[in-house]
């Protein structure tokens, strides 16, 4: 069971919140849908999606998150719901109609992010009031991209969403080793008839790099997931994305520098270093509004005030008094 406990400070003293982790039901589900984008970075597509009369089920909701991912999100309603095995289901059925989906969110959002989805990291997102041991062992054995979100309410204001468990199909917080390890042969002779450019994808360009880009990524990397436990690592097609509930940072290799991108509003940062720059209204592989282009190591030690800003959500940096 979750521990979590919200408290009020008035006057100097401390007041508990109750919390309540009842039995999901429908308001709070139409409400989580609302605002899934604020909530876990996820932009909303359908609700109570039909598969059609042969697999004949109800998908709870479908979205398609800020790494152009398929999301699908099951919640769990009474203990007995086994929302990760049905989760797993849709989640096939979801690969088995690619084309189906491509429309809806050609639909909902447009063509250009119909054309824009990663197919390479479909995720299963599960909420509930809570999850058994046997739940999180489950999610640890099975090799899909399967989070586990529990939630809780204080009152009529507050909601509470804690990541229970979490894995990832491509490797999880054991892939930055295997990049240390892996990414030591010297670099490859690029063909004259594939040019360097920016639709590289990531697990293209890593033999690619040169052998001190190879350990700044490592280093980057080990540092980034060293932040704490709730870190993952995500391998996209295109970049690397470290996340928490949503994004945090995103890395995207190049030639002769790594470009790192943070969650991070440029304006707060004071002062904006000289390798920083605001991308916010430029388009970008990765997800932030911070670019840091980083060439060495000691383009990364400088990074790292900004790395853990990201990370802990916090709205403003004073560099030289981190």
């Amino acid at each position: 069971m979750s521990d979590i406990k919200l408290f009020r400070l008035q006057s100097g003293r401390v007041v508990e919140l109750q919390g309540d982790a009842s039995d999901l039901e429908k308001p709070l589900q139409t409400l989580i849908e609302a605002n899934l984008d604020t909530l876990l970075g996820i932009r909303f597509l359908a609700t109570e999606y039909s598969t059609g009369k042969t697999h004949a089920g109800r998908i709870d909701s479908l979205g398609l998150d800020e790494n152009n991912c398929p999301v699908i999100l099951e919640y769990k309603r009474s203990v007995g719901e086994n929302v990760i095995n049905q989760g797993l289901f849709y989640l096939d059925w979801l690969m088995d109609h690619q084309a189906e989906f491509k429309l809806l969110v050609m639909d909902k959002l447009g063509k250009p992010a119909a054309d824009a989805i990663d197919w390479t990291a479909p995720r299963l997102v599960c909420i509930a009031a809570d999850f058994t041991k046997y739940d999180g062992y489950a999610v640890q054995q099975i090799n899909r991209n399967i989070e586990l979100i529990r939630y809780r309410r204080f009152g009529e204001e507050l909601l509470l969403l804690e990541q229970a468990n979490a894995t990832s199909a491509n490797g999880g917080r054991a892939s930055a080793a295997k990049t240390a390890k892996v990414q030591k042969s010297p670099p490859v002779e690029v063909s004259a008839a594939k040019p360097v450019t920016g639709d590289r994808s990531f697990a293209e360009w890593l033999p690619l790099l040169p052998p001190h880009l190879n350990e700044l990524l490592a280093s980057l990397e080990e540092h980034v997931l060293s932040l704490g436990d709730d870190v993952q690592r995500k391998e996209l097609k295109l970049y690397v994305a470290f996340k928490r509930m949503k994004n945090f940072a995103t890395v995207v290799p190049q030639k002769a520098r790594l470009l790192l991108f943070l969650h991070v509003d440029p304006a707060q940062v004071l002062p904006l270093p000289s390798n920083g720059r605001d991308v916010g209204q430029q388009g970008h592989w990765g997800t932030g509004d911070l670019e840091l282009s980083l060439a060495s190591q000691s383009d990364l030690d400088a990074a790292k005030p900004l790395i853990l800003l990201a990370y802990e959500g916090r709205a403003t940096v004073t560099l030289s008094d981190s």
